[in-house]
């Protein structure tokens, strides 16, 4: 097999986020992208990533703060999201490997802010929704948030939750749980998303 048919980037993003509503005029931006490497035919995390973005239109919040441990000192030393997404594209190849999040809501995040910025979105269309895939092979009827998954999984919740680089790095467990299952999809049946 090649390389495009057993890697797969996983992929978490942590924003700006608020207790209740957002400030007037702000809106929720990435400012961390977590992307875990992994190769399904050896069974392995190869690499683990975290990128911090600064936010433009928005600010960190001390709620944001208390849920992530990211502070707008350090977003405010990160990446544009424009070189951020360019990083993606050049150093992990993500127009070319599948892609997967747990659930829908960071490839849709990506999607708001490329259109809403002008920058090219990095993905490739394959993108599986982990969340999805792990409700349906352990037969559950809603769909757990990554630390339930987790615990139903039997696997350590590694690093600090809602910490980008930390939840990509224990997506990939259950996502290579999953491909020891045989319940993983082949890219070649991947869904196709449209960007």
């Amino acid at each position: 097999m090649e390389e495009g048919e057993t890697v797969w980037n996983v992929v978490d993003v942590e924003a700006t986020c608020w207790e209740g509503r957002p400030p007037a005029g702000a809106v929720s931006e990435i400012i961390e992208i977590g992307l875990t490497v992994v190769d399904l035919a050896t069974g392995e995390r190869t690499g683990r990533h975290g990128v911090l973005v600064r936010p433009v239109r928005s600010t960190v919040s001390g709620f944001c703060t208390e849920l992530t441990g990211l502070t707008q000192a350090e977003v405010d030393q990160g990446l544009s999201f424009g070189e951020a997404c360019r990083l993606l594209a050049t150093e992990h190849r993500s127009g070319i490997r599948p892609w997967t999040s747990w659930g829908e809501y960071d490839r849709r995040q990506f999607q708001r802010q490329c259109r809403a910025t002008s920058v090219t979105y990095p993905f490739g269309r394959r993108h599986v929704n982990a969340k999805e895939v792990f409700a349906a092979a352990h037969g559950l009827r809603g769909r757990p948030g990554m630390a339930e998954a987790l615990r139903v999984a039997g696997l350590p919740l590694e690093g600090r939750h809602h910490r980008g680089e930390d939840d990509a790095w224990n997506i990939a467990a259950l996502v290579l749980g999953l491909a020891r299952q045989d319940a993983w999809p082949d890219p070649g049946t991947a869904p196709v998303t449209a960007c």
